[in-house]
């Protein structure tokens, strides 16, 4: 039998690529003839209503005499401003990432005992099952931290004497586990890649049951394990806010969409990872950096607009650095004058920048920021009201705070995993019913033609 080479760029994988754009094409024009919405978008821009939720809501514009209306953008978690939340846990000098988790899954505010046992609780599940880092992650490692943390969580269905059990109980006890988990699996599985494809030492520190989950991850990363109280609170801040954003953001509708299945949660927050991995999605983090690297590297003058915007032109030209078109970590779906959450790490990249002598860097974000809404407009024709997305600011916080770019995206991961976890609780126990959007055939009957007539 001959051998097909299936390798990029093999005439033998060019020629079935040929084959499927020659029989797969859907003209543009028959979405909008057949009212499809694509990406669930409304004409205007705003979502399809796809459910209900009372675990967040997200807030960009308003809709008057059925035209969208910019606003300043607002973020709630079970109807408490994000903005709020932020400042009272800072003005207390506490963290906050556990008591937002606790907030998201079961709908109100800890009183001081039941957060401190919550926290207790957390605190003694993030060790992993035995011999499941030997057997999972560093048998198995991953060049992508992000497709380990999906495949680690897939696996620990193995671990789970009781699987798939879908009764409150057992989900809130599973959706507990996982939070207080993946920051474990995390840092794990970049050791792993850091031994296996950086050719870097590996170190395992033991879990202290005494730190927040931001002072343990800092613990897990730092050789070693030191960091200050003030660096621990900002990641806090930054776990915080990457928590939950409602049901319609693309991971978390993954999330609803397998749980409205009736599978396990380990399937459901698994799939949920694969969609934030995506560059559109939290994916973003990374690429901002990457693009703004390139950025720093084409500019020679930093505080010359008129050389940034031409830059900025040349990305959406898909010139530079990917191709792809984006400008990314501006503009949102939802969110039009402002994002919250990005104007919360704007505030804290500043103050961190002045300390770490990086402040050339933080005005160039902030003039891309507010150079990116014109230059789009001059390459499209189409004015459109644009913001920073939690993207933008979050890839430098990271960077100041000595977080590997490798874990960018896993920690929005670690973070958003309270709010997927609250979704598949509240899919599972509010909705009953599954999804099922309808797609339009396009294509017409023909009859079938014996393998020894066809062309």
């Amino acid at each position: 039998m001959t051998e097909i080479n299936l390798e990029n760029h093999s005439p033998e994988l060019e020629a079935l690529c040929n084959e499927f754009r020659a029989n797969n094409r859907i003209s543009p024009e028959n979405f909008e003839l057949y009212q499809v919405k694509r990406g669930l978008r409304n004409p205007d821009g705003t979502g399809v209503m796809a459910g209900l939720t009372l675990i967040c809501n997200v807030h960009g514009y308003l809709i008057a005499d059925g035209e969208l209306i910019p606003d300043v953008g607002k973020l709630t978690y079970r109807g408490i401003d994000l903005n709020d939340i932020v400042n009272g846990c800072t003005a207390e000098n506490r963290f906050g990432f556990e008591e937002v988790a606790w907030l998201l899954l079961f709908g109100k505010q800890p009183t001081k005992s039941q957060l401190d046992n919550f926290r207790e609780v957390l605190s003694s599940c993030r060790e992993l099952p035995e011999y499941f880092a030997e057997d999972m992650i560093i048998k198995a490692p991953s060049k992508n931290v992000m497709n380990k943390l999906a495949r680690s969580v897939l696996a620990l269905y193995s671990y789970d004497g009781d699987p798939d059990n879908l009764s409150l109980e057992n989900n809130m006890r599973q959706a507990i586990q996982l939070i207080a988990r993946l920051p474990t699996i995390m840092t794990y599985a970049y050791q792993v890649k850091r031994r296996h494809f950086d050719k870097k030492s590996m170190y395992f520190h033991p879990l202290d049951p005494n730190q927040s989950t931001a002072e343990s991850i800092l613990n897990a990363i730092r050789p070693d394990r030191s960091f200050t109280d003030e660096e621990a609170k900002l990641l806090d801040i930054c776990m915080l806010i990457h928590a939950e954003h409602g049901g319609g953001n693309n991971s978390t509708f993954t999330a609803r969409v397998l749980s409205s299945t009736g599978t396990d949660i380990y399937s459901a927050i698994s799939a949920a990872i694969g969609s934030l991995k995506g560059p559109r999605h939290g994916g973003a983090n990374h690429r901002v950096m990457t693009m703004m690297n390139g950025l720093m590297e084409g500019v020679k003058d930093w505080k010359d607009e008129e050389e940034v915007s031409d830059y900025l032109e040349r990305i959406l030209r898909k010139k530079v650095p990917d191709h792809s078109g984006l400008i990314y970590g501006i503009g949102h779906a939802v969110y039009t004058l402002s994002d919250p959450r990005a104007v919360i790490l704007k505030k804290q990249a500043c103050k961190l920048a002045e300390k770490r002598g990086m402040k050339d860097q933080f005005d160039l974000f902030e003039r891309v920021e507010q150079l990116a809404p014109e230059v789009f407009a001059k390459v499209t024709g189409k004015p459109k009201v644009m913001c920073a997305n939690v993207d933008f600011y979050s890839g430098l916080v990271y960077e100041m705070l000595g977080i590997p770019s490798d874990l960018y995206t896993p920690m929005f991961a670690v973070s958003r995993i309270a709010g997927w976890c609250a979704h598949r609780i509240e899919e599972m126990e509010t909705c009953g019913r599954i999804m099922r959007p309808a797609y339009r055939s396009l294509s017409k009957s023909i009859p079938y033609v014996p393998i020894d007539q066809r062309n």
